[in-house]
């Protein structure tokens, strides 16, 4: 399946959307990266991606509906980054569902949301931890993309590292104990789905492993 639509990728300037952006636009698609931080831009274009600048915190639905227009997908890459439960929320789940909305909006066909291994209403954070805003934040989102009309996939990578990867992981039961997930194996299984409709409706929850992605994503 080829994509022959342009994609836009939310949260343009993390190391995992870097990624995506050179894999995708080395096999030709048009992509383009939403970044807050003009001063950002030339590294998306050094990753083969037109830049777009938008505070996605701040837009409504109707001003993120101008973002993501004439796009086949959107791939939700965006993260508030920790540290301030109010900026969490803000951005991990009232962005991203104001995004998802967008989409429907403007008739987006596919949603990729980079969510995390674990992710859902049965986080199993426990209120005083850090990292309880995000588990909530994230399980809202990912709960109204299910609901959404969006051909949508949700991939929960296990802890993100920047070692070498990308063209194995592992699923199920094969997963590292660890949960150890390569960025650049995170890249390689967002442009993997967006051209494979297997895929679509499906939560696929990964580490680094020693299964070719391709053959990985065939596995329910």
């Amino acid at each position: 399946m080829s994509i022959d639509r342009p994609v836009t990728i939310i949260g343009g300037h993390g190391k995992v959307a870097l990624r995506a952006a050179r894999i995708l636009s080395d096999a030709g698609a048009e992509v383009r990266s939403v970044i807050r931080n003009p001063d950002h831009a030339d590294d998306i274009r050094a990753a083969g991606a037109t830049p777009v600048v938008a505070d996605v915190e701040k837009l409504d639905v109707e001003g993120l509906r101008e973002v993501v227009r004439d796009s086949g997908s959107v791939v939700w890459s965006a993260g508030a980054g920790g540290g301030n439960p109010d900026r969490t929320y803000a951005v991990d789940r009232d962005a991203a569902i104001r995004s998802m909305d967008a989409s429907v909006a403007e008739g987006v066909e596919r949603y990729v949301m980079v969510s995390y291994d674990g992710a859902g209403p049965d986080h199993g954070v426990s209120e005083d931890n850090a990292f309880f805003p995000y588990a909530e934040a994230k399980a809202a989102a990912d709960a109204h993309l299910r609901e959404s009309d969006l051909q949508w996939t949700i991939l929960g990578p296990g802890a993100l590292t920047d070692e070498p990867g990308g063209e194995t992981i592992a699923l199920g039961a094969d997963k590292r104990e660890d949960r150890a997930t390569s960025r650049d194996a995170v890249a390689e299984v967002i442009a993997a789905v967006l051209r494979r409709p297997d895929t679509v409706r499906r939560t696929i929850e990964f580490s680094d492993g020693d299964t070719p992605i391709g053959e990985a994503l065939t596995r329910d």
